[in-house]
């Protein structure tokens, strides 16, 4: 069973759904500002909200083609009624009755879903973006500004949703099988279930990824596809695999019923299917099946180590599941700052409550305070980073199997430059999760920063691979690997690309002016860093390197020496 970034809400009334904060002794509860919902989340809750009335509207049908009458003689027979006949004189011979009634029918279920999408938003935060676009100003809304922004969106704290786009050019099939998990539909009623169909599609993702013989798309790209009516053997050709797992998820009270379907890329053809209607305590067993299934329908053999990866981790305990989830959701919402901070931190710690032996919202902790660390929320980073490496410790303890208790110690020890435990706890999360990109990414920084740039590039290759709709936070580290190594004109390219994806970064623009001055391409250079100061007037180059994790003071030096070569430094 998966265990972290798997978006979900919580079932039990008793959690306080909204993770209320216990602040001088009094219950105040705290919301996100919402936002405004892409159009596509609004039609499909609509078109399911008139599926789901389908009964009612056949019985109208059936009532209206047996007797005959329509609205417009309901209406006459009420006013006959109150004895008002002569109302129908003045009643215009144009105007249909039924149209109105139709018309105001739509706008109540357009209503209803658009409230319901407004709580939801109020309630959960959508996808985080480490640096999002304003359409209307043109200029970038800064969302996550910590000291090192790519370095936490490569380690999968936040990937922005403006910079996801399918390969303009389709990658090559990997020489093992590989697949997608779809985004599984959430057909419960209630609209504020979406993250729970979310969580258990990146539950399933993860258990699969912990497969060494399975080549599986990571969940920044998977999702690319939510809210889309996806043709399958177009996506697989995107993403380059060969299958793709869909379905959808309906939860009723304490009940849940899960739909899966395999289908075959290449044909469009279904492989296997299956539906569960459980218990929704069983909803961890279902997970387990559920991969089980889909390895033994791909022929991958398991080892006993494996099957005892999927089997293993996590918490038995509902309650606490869900506001694990809820606590990671709020954690990569769009909202970044101290309040938010506070929220999801006081929904890992009610999970520990629930369940004390569950590591995951400890390692939960553990990257809260990692990202207080770099922003700076709190009054004692220094304490933050202390807390991270604490928490981080406690949940590796609690679950040495976790690969995100690796993850999350790796991110604090790369805040502390412990540069061995860094890359120790690299390699544990990879063993225990081979398809995990954060962690293959987490590693080719370590390579970056310890001077050893051109082994870094393989694993970010690797990383971006499995994730092929993110290429910009990608092109960020293999063009920082080649500035590193002394390739600028390598490195130039990759920036450039990277600017081309995402408009509004700075720290690319930086490190690329800092390659064109190597190249002796001053005046590219300050025309690039005039549009950095646009971006981000307070930028400073000398505190961007002081942030980064170099071990050898001569490779930020030469980043250094590149802005100054181009006449912008003193």
């Amino acid at each position: 069973m998966g265990d972290f970034w798997a978006p979900a809400k919580e079932t039990s009334p008793s959690d306080g759904g909204g993770c209320e904060l216990h602040l001088g002794g009094t219950v105040e509860p705290t919301t996100l500002m919402p936002t405004a919902p892409p159009f596509g989340r609004l039609i499909r809750p609509i078109w399911r909200t008139a599926a789901s009335n389908v009964s009612s509207w056949v019985l109208v049908g059936a009532v209206v083609a047996l007797t005959g009458f329509g609205p417009e003689h309901w209406f006459a027979a009420a006013l006959r009624y109150v004895e008002m006949p002569q109302a129908g004189l003045v009643w215009p011979a144009w105007f249909d009755i039924r149209a109105v009634i139709v018309s105001i029918g739509v706008l109540i279920v357009v209503a209803d879903v658009l409230v319901r999408r407004m709580r939801q938003e109020k309630a959960v935060a959508g996808p985080a973006g480490a640096e999002a676009a304003s359409p209307d100003s043109g200029q970038p809304t800064p969302t996550l500004r910590s000291g090192l922004e790519d370095e936490l969106a490569a380690a999968g704290v936040a990937v922005s949703t403006t910079e996801a786009r399918a390969p303009s050019v389709a990658p090559s099939l990997p020489d093992r099988p590989s697949i997608v998990v779809l985004p599984f539909a959430n057909m419960s009623r209630d609209l504020e279930q979406e993250y729970f169909s979310d969580g258990i599609t990146e539950d399933i993702i993860t258990d699969l990824s912990k497969v060494s013989g399975l080549f599986v798309i990571a969940r920044n790209s998977a999702f690319l596809y939510k809210d889309k009516a996806v043709h399958v053997p177009q996506a697989c050709r995107e993403l380059g695999v060969r299958f793709a797992l869909e379905g959808s998820i309906r939860k009723a009270g304490n009940r849940v019923r899960v739909t899966a379907q395999l289908i075959d890329g290449s044909t469009g053809g279904h492989l296997w299917a299956e539906r569960y209607d459980r218990d929704l305590t069983d909803i961890f067993e279902v997970q387990d099946e559920l991969a089980r299934h889909i390895v033994g329908a791909l022929k991958v053999t398991l080892s006993d180590a494996e099957k005892a990866r999927i089997a293993a981790g996590g918490t038995r305990n509902v309650a606490a599941h869900d506001l694990f989830l809820k606590g990671r959701e709020l954690m990569l919402g769009l909202k970044k700052d101290r309040e938010s901070f506070e929220r999801w931190m006081a929904c890992f710690r009610r999970a520990i409550e629930l369940d004390p032996d569950y590591s995951a919202p400890y390692a939960g902790l553990s990257m809260g305070y990692g990202l207080d660390y770099q922003n700076r929320w709190s009054d004692d980073p220094e304490l933050s980073l202390r807390e991270a490496e604490r928490f981080a410790d406690i949940a590796i303890a609690k679950d040495d199997k976790n690969p995100f208790a690796h993850q999350v110690a790796s991110m604090a020890a790369m805040n502390r430059k412990d540069y061995r435990r860094w890359s120790d706890e690299s390699e544990r999360a990879l063993a225990l999760y081979p398809n995990y990109a954060p962690a293959i990414m987490g590693k080719g920084i370590l390579h970056i920063y310890t001077g050893e740039p051109m082994k870094a590039v393989p694993y970010i290759e690797r990383a971006m691979r499995l994730d092929p709709t993110i290429p910009s936070q990608y092109l960020h580290f293999l063009g920082t690997a080649y500035l590193v190594a002394g390739d600028y004109e390598a490195a130039a390219k990759m920036f450039r690309d990277r600017i081309a994806a995402n408009p509004h970064t700075d720290l690319s623009r930086g490190l690329l002016a800092s390659a064109l001055g190597h190249l002796g391409k001053a005046e590219e250079a300050r025309r690039v860093w005039q549009e950095l100061k646009d971006i981000n007037p307070r930028y400073s180059l000398p505190d961007h390197i002081g942030r980064l994790p170099f071990k050898d003071a001569a490779d930020a030096e030469r980043i250094a020496a590149g802005v100054r070569k181009a006449g912008l430094l003193d």
